[in-house]
């Protein structure tokens, strides 16, 4: 990795912070606050050039970092260190509104980002969630955001490859090195791995995922340099690829399995329990302690069963919670025969909630979005649906991945809640949205915090009766049963990692509260295992944009438009929490 340089801009800052105490300096002027933004923005990207293919930026994509190696991560953290130094000789006060917020979030991440230093996630560095083998399969399928369109395209990818073989070895020496310090995975995320990697080790080179862009290589591309670029595909996969997952495999059935642990919380691990309330604060971008997250979570369990007991009145069910929740995942009414039509029934419903945003909106996003099924090779461990972001350009679309494994533990009523969550007016309305917002630093543009869009998107899917759906009481029960697997989530998560829960306790606690069926109970409890404090971002991003919608309404009263507070909520991109009640709080104030 070379060594990078100190921009001029930090340099003359940091003299400027020595010679005079930050109270006493004359503060910069709005142009240079940006440079310096546009300074961090290009330096992180040659640290991480995924962030810049997904950004639209292609300067880097022949290049896959190393990023759990030492070199890549002391480079990170001094990057964190110098600019955490550059921005606080910046006198805030005298900048304006929009200049402090960009100010107040960068200085943030960066004191996170330092903080997270004592905790090395880099020696547990694949489970069956969070995995770069499995993100690296759809980036050379030709599926995600990696082009293939031209020549070069394609030798872009041949040196990621590169890269990546060598992420994969420093994944084996990173492993070993939490053996021997204590810090290793739980034995049910290595079991969910290994078939997951055993997955891309194929004897037939025209098997693999990785074949797919020589499969549908464009016409544009003829003769030699078609032949050319089939055989190095074929060397690269049969060479590096294939071998690089096999090793990965091998390593962890043979060698790390017998020194996995039984226990599955964070607070079984060195440091861990400050480790997970690292996790928490960060995925909620609040102060909340985990106990404190743990008691709201059985608070909102308690009050969404009495609104699951109002449908149940509503549909003339006569039993009990728990015999209505075993009716709605096993009737068959509830459920498509193949997935096919449960994709279709996703891009139905796009049609049908489009034309009714305007109701509550006044910005919208000029990207689209598409629906497709959950690759295969992954759809076991995945969650129920997911969305990938759209080129800002809008040029490629947004993708809202519906999975389609064990397609009768996929109910249709929770599909009008989905969308909404997913779709429009969820992810893909607000990153969307926030992509193309060029006026904003880059930081912001292609940053984000989970409490922000997943708050965002549990509430996207509150709004369904206020849009016009939601007429069936089945489906509204869907959005019921949606957020309360959220609060769900708050309590599980809280106590697998807080209060020492077992594997088995989470299922159970599933099982008494909700109507998850066991395929889906099982895929969340080991999510939840696997990417410790994520989970909380949903309900408590919820709950805290529905206070301050609350707080204007009371306000404002008659003056309350809820397209104007959608743009207010939108329209600077995400923000932590606490940025946004500061915003929100400073909208109604200037109405009243």
């Amino acid at each position: 990795m070379r060594t990078l340089l100190i921009p001029l801009i930090l340099i003359t800052l940091f003299l400027s912070a020595c010679e005079h105490p930050v109270e006493d300096a004359n503060p910069p002027d709005a142009v240079q606050l940006e440079t310096l933004f546009q300074q961090y923005y290009e330096e992180s990207l040659q640290l991480n050039p995924l962030q810049a293919t997904f950004a639209g930026d292609h300067r880097f994509n022949d290049q896959f970092p190393n990023s759990i190696g030492p070199e890549h991560r002391a480079a990170s953290l001094a990057l964190q260190q110098r600019y955490l130094i550059a921005i606080e000789a910046i006198n805030r006060d005298a900048l304006n509104e929009q200049d402090q917020l960009s100010y107040d979030i960068f200085r943030g991440q960066r004191q996170r980002s330092i903080e997270g230093e004592q905790f090395p996630s880099y020696l547990m560095p694949v489970n069956q969630f969070f995995s770069t083998p499995n993100f690296f399969v759809q980036l050379g399928s030709g599926a995600s955001a990696q082009p293939f369109n031209t020549v070069s395209d394609y030798e872009n990818f041949l040196g990621r490859i590169d890269g990546f073989t060598v992420w994969m070895n420093q994944a084996i020496e990173n492993f070993r090195l939490g053996v021997d310090t204590g810090v290793v995975l739980p034995r049910i995320l290595v079991e969910r791995t290994l078939p997951q990697l055993a997955a891309h080790v194929v004897d037939d080179v025209e098997r693999s995922l990785f074949w797919s862009p020589i499969r549908n290589m464009p016409d544009t591309i003829q003769g030699e340099d078609r032949e050319r670029l089939a055989t190095r595909y074929r060397m690269a996969i049969t060479g590096e690829l294939i071998p690089a997952y096999q090793r990965l495999h091998d390593f962890l059935r043979d060698e790390y399995m017998p020194n996995t642990r039984t226990t599955v919380g964070m607070s079984a691990l060195p440091n861990g329990e400050a480790w997970y309330a690292y996790l928490a604060q960060g995925s909620t971008t609040t102060d909340l302690h985990p106990s404190e997250i743990h008691e709201i979570g059985l608070a909102e369990v308690a009050r969404i069963h009495e609104e699951v007991r109002a449908v149940m009145v509503e549909v003339g069910f006569e039993g009990t919670l728990l015999e209505f929740f075993r009716f709605t995942e096993s009737d068959p009414q509830f459920f498509f025969d193949t997935g096919e039509e449960l994709v279709q029934g996703y891009r139905d419903l796009q049609q049908v909630i489009d034309p009714l945003l305007p109701k509550l909106f006044e910005i919208f996003p000029k990207a689209n979005y598409e629906v497709r099924a959950v690759e295969p090779f992954r759809e076991r461990s995945a969650s129920l649906a997911s969305y990938s972001a759209a080129s800002p350009d809008g040029s490629r679309p947004g993708i809202f991945y519906a999975n389609t494994y064990d397609i009768k533990s996929r109910p249709i009523w929770q599909m009008e809640a989905v969308s909404l969550h997913e779709a429009s007016p969820g992810h893909h309305f607000q990153i969307s949205i926030q992509r193309e917002m060029e006026n904003l630093p880059q930081f912001r543009r292609f940053g984000g915090f989970t409490a922000f869009s997943e708050g965002w998107g549990l509430y996207a899917e509150s709004l369904g009766k206020e849009l016009g759906i939601y007429t069936d009481p089945y489906q509204y029960y869907g959005a019921l049963s949606a957020e309360l697997w959220r609060a769900i989530r708050l309590v599980v998560d809280t106590g697998l990692h807080y209060h020492g829960w077992t594997r088995e306790q989470v299922l159970e606690y599933m099982s008494a509260n909700s109507a998850a069926p066991d395929a889906r109970a099982v895929s969340e409890a080991e999510r939840f295992i696997a990417i410790p404090g994520q989970a909380l971002a949903y309900k408590i991003g919820q709950l805290r944009i529905q206070q301050l919608r609350e707080r204007a309404e009371q306000a404002l009263g008659e003056r309350f438009d809820i397209r104007a507070f959608h743009t207010e909520v939108l329209k600077d991109g995400a923000l932590p929490l606490d940025v946004l009640e500061a915003k929100i709080d400073h909208w109604i104030a200037a109405q009243s």
